[in-house]
């Protein structure tokens, strides 16, 4: 799509009236669209578990990695879950009600997550920690949307959107690792119900009940069932891509009965979605042009980016052995690149206009650069600091990337479908690419290590340790860190010719758009008569198939 072709009427009419009438007349105006953004960063910060404290998590309450994994997961299958009614509660609820809920939730949650509970439970909390999250977050930041950008411009939008959904994520991990490592784990807990304590203190006193729209719209209709199904499914298959490399994959007799049992619950969530009135995920949303394509380019995208997760934590833990804090502080330079990355799309997608697919190649070679610097950085005698341009590359291009492609699906999609895409495209985005690639770059992992030794074994065989002082515990670890290394040197090597590959594929393809305007999200009160009307129209479609009903039976 070439935004240049946009150049004229790309504003979508004048600029809306931006005001917050929830606050109380006492409450300064230039300071109420600010106040919502730092609840939008205290939304941002919780979760349901912390991975920045995923060690000190382990090692003391005594279960895996994958345990605590598997909790992160379950909080991104809250958030992707909840898209599609993020509109109903808002038309449903006010907005002083869904975010003081919203902190409640998150505050009982994070209070029983530094319990011991069963692993099962404590997903379902991870769960609803996820929804109360994206509706607190959602909350927020559509109230300054209009502050953000008068004319509802999402090459404006989507960029400042991810300045502060990214620099949380950020931070958040520091944040955990800091406390783990100076106090205790459960202080980040106590950090984020503090947070949301001044949220609520904040709505108690600030604001007042206000509604997006005069007539509120009623929550029925709504398959809530087929929610549920869908978010068993999804943990399923997030249970399955987690734990697979610990179970050995087939050769576990669990993981062929969950795989079992993925296909029928996702047998049974497509009949509910072909035959429900008014399924979860509607199938036209499927029809759009090219959606496909570019929902799994983001899954192979999120796939590449899992090196992130599985390398460099592999090699800063095992070959260069550094604390939790040390790499998440490392990490933190990274939010240069995410900054850099937000401004740069802003620059395209507004200020230039022009092509997003050019502008995902963009993004595509920035992670090959950062791939390339790991690739030729990774050793066990380099210095931390050597480190921190790749981070600076990864950030940019993820920055670039997660704006492009939300944008795509914006222009791609009408409005109806959008939040149901976003919930698709989050699933993919999230977790499921993220998934596939660890467990591609764990089998890739295993495969090269052991085939190190299997070369260097024979050397090994003949060597006379008797002859020589040699300390063979130290000599058997510095082989198994040096082996390490070259096995995530190989595969960022291959993860670098994978992201060329893709990038190259974005300039030689531009993917035809159905839409060729910047489309603009009406306001809210617009919006709401349309989910009320529908609505109401499948009300006096009830009572007609009733009265039918009524009259072949007499």
């Amino acid at each position: 799509m070439d935004n240049s072709e946009n150049k004229k009427g790309h504003a979508g009419g004048p600029p809306m009236a931006f005001s917050m009438p929830m606050y109380h007349d006492f409450v300064p105006k230039w300071i109420r669209p600010w106040i919502y953004v730092v609840l939008a960063f205290c939304f941002q910060f919780s979760n349901g578990m912390y991975l920045g404290a995923m060690n000190n998590v382990v090692g003391e309450w005594g279960i895996m990695r994958e345990d605590v994994q598997m909790c992160l997961y379950s909080t991104l299958i809250g958030m992707a879950l909840y898209f599609p009614v993020l509109f109903r509660m808002k038309f449903r609820f006010s907005n002083k009600l869904l975010l003081m809920v919203a902190a409640a939730v998150i505050v009982v949650c994070n209070l029983l997550a530094t319990f011991r509970l069963p692993l099962p439970l404590l997903w379902v909390l991870c769960v609803v920690c996820g929804m109360a999250k994206i509706q607190g977050t959602f909350e927020c930041m559509s109230n300054i949307q209009l502050w953000m950008t008068p004319k509802r411009d999402f090459g404006v939008f989507f960029p400042l959107l991810h300045i502060v959904l990214l620099t949380s994520i950020e931070f958040t991990g520091y944040l955990a690792a800091w406390f783990a490592f100076d106090m205790h784990w459960t202080y980040m807990h106590w950090f984020v119900i503090g947070l949301m304590l001044f949220v609520l203190l904040v709505q108690a006193v600030l604001t007042r009940p206000f509604h997006a729209m005069p007539q509120i719209v009623p929550l029925k209709g709504l398959d809530w069932f087929g929610a549920l199904l869908w978010c068993g499914f999804w943990l399923q298959v997030a249970w399955l891509l987690n734990y697979g490399d610990w179970l050995d994959w087939w050769h576990s007799s669990l993981f062929r009965l969950v795989t079992g049992t993925v296909f029928i619950t996702f047998a049974v969530c497509l009949q509910r979605m072909f035959s429900h009135p008014h399924p979860y995920f509607e199938p036209a949303m499927w029809n759009y042009h090219n959606v496909v394509p570019v929902i799994l380019l983001i899954g192979v995208v999120e796939a590449l980016f899992s090196c992130e997760h599985v390398l460099e934590m592999i090699y800063y833990e095992e070959v260069m052995h550094y604390a939790d804090h040390t790499y998440e502080a490392l990490n933190q330079w990274s939010l240069l690149g995410i900054w850099e990355g937000c401004l740069f799309s802003l620059g395209w997608l507004k200020l230039m206009r022009w092509n997003v697919y050019k502008l995902i190649a963009v993004g595509l070679f920035a992670f090959a650069i950062y791939a390339g610097g790991f690739y030729v950085l990774v050793d066990s005698n380099i210095n931390i600091e050597q480190l921190r341009l790749p981070l600076i590359w990864r950030g940019f291009g993820y920055a670039i990337l997660c704006i492009a492609f939300m944008w795509c699906l914006h222009a791609i999609m009408s409005f109806e479908h959008f939040f149901q895409a976003l919930s698709v495209f989050n699933v993919l985005h999230m977790f499921v690419g993220g998934l596939v690639g660890a467990a591609l770059h764990g089998r890739g992992m295993k495969y090269y290590v052991a085939d190190g030794f299997s070369r260097c074994s024979g050397y090994i065989d003949s060597v006379r340790v008797s002859a020589r002082s040699v300390d063979f515990p130290q000599l058997m670890d510095g082989m198994v860190e040096g082996f390490m290394a070259q096995s995530i040197k190989i595969l960022f090597g291959w993860t670098l010719i994978a992201g060329l590959f893709f990038a190259v594929l974005m300039l030689l393809w531009d993917i035809p758009m159905v839409r060729h305007q910047i489309k603009h999200i009406p306001s809210w009160p617009i919006v709401g008569m349309r989910v009320l009307r529908g609505f109401q129209r499948q009300q006096k479609l009830k009572k007609l198939r009733q009265q039918r009903r009524l009259s072949l039976i007499e």
